[in-house]
């Protein structure tokens, strides 16, 4: 198969509108999708199958993604791996109701949001604005950095002793809030509301971005010490590295 070359992230619009990708093999969701978002302001290209989505994101390279997960000739997952090893373009899948076990797959692959089918097209509107506004660089804010690890907010880059870390946007974020808190225990509920911004949603999103930043930072990612596990309550960053049984066994 011949290496596609992408365009870098960002070729907007001339006019600067941020430019959307829909992904469906159902015309009539792409349609309704489509409207929607070409109302809010945004610049619509559609595929309706993975090979046809890559070759539309190898011409023009999105600001995001809405990705149903079944799709002819490729699924979503396998979509979603392949535009993301072009680089961190946010990706939203489109799941059915009650298939967990997917919309962990596609979490697991770099997913930063979901929505389950039926779904209200104007739901779908919010949650592109709350993951592109999150996307952007912040402009200004300080370098994090602590046990190894930095975090560069303008630039969303973070490195683990000089090594660049493959993040994904949301699991920068994550990183991110971790630095800039340390010490203190967080529950999924509280990682929800402050990364990604929502009050309601299925908290498996945050374990599986806890798990997957884990595998990516931690030296033994099945034995965390950098973010730990704060049993009955959810997890929380501790630079030192020493887990709760060192901590008793010191005093």
């Amino acid at each position: 198969m011949q290496q596609q070359s992408y365009e870098p992230l960002g070729a907007q619009a001339a006019d600067g509108s941020p430019r959307i990708l829909v992904v469906d093999d159902d015309p009539t969701v792409a349609e309704v999708v489509a409207g929607y978002l070409d109302r809010a302001g945004y610049l619509v290209d559609r595929a309706g199958d993975g090979p046809a989505a890559l070759t539309r994101a190898a011409e023009h390279r999105p600001d995001l993604v809405v990705l149903d997960l079944m799709l002819p000739g490729m699924d979503g997952l396998e979509v979603c791996r392949r535009i993301r090893a072009h680089g961190p373009v946010p990706v939203i899948m489109l799941t059915a109701r009650g298939d967990e076990e997917d919309r962990i797959l596609g979490l697991e692959v770099g997913a930063d949001d979901y929505v389950t089918k039926p779904f209200s097209p104007r739901e779908l509107v919010l949650r592109v604005e709350s993951v592109l506004r999150r996307s952007r660089p912040a402009g200004t804010g300080h370098r994090l950095g602590a046990a190894g690890l930095t975090a560069d907010p303008a630039a969303r880059r973070a490195t683990k002793n000089g090594t660049e870390l493959p993040l994904t946007l949301r699991e920068f974020d994550l990183l991110s809030f971790f630095l800039r808190h340390p010490g203190r225990a967080y529950s999924r509920e509280d990682l929800m509301r402050e990364v990604w911004g929502w009050d309601f949603g299925d908290l498996s999103t945050v374990t599986v971005h806890v798990r997957r930043l884990r595998a990516k930072v931690e030296d033994d990612p099945a034995r965390p010490r950098l973010i730990q596990t704060v049993w009955g309550v959810g997890y929380r960053f501790d630079p030192t590295g020493q887990t709760a049984q060192e901590e008793a066994g010191r005093a």
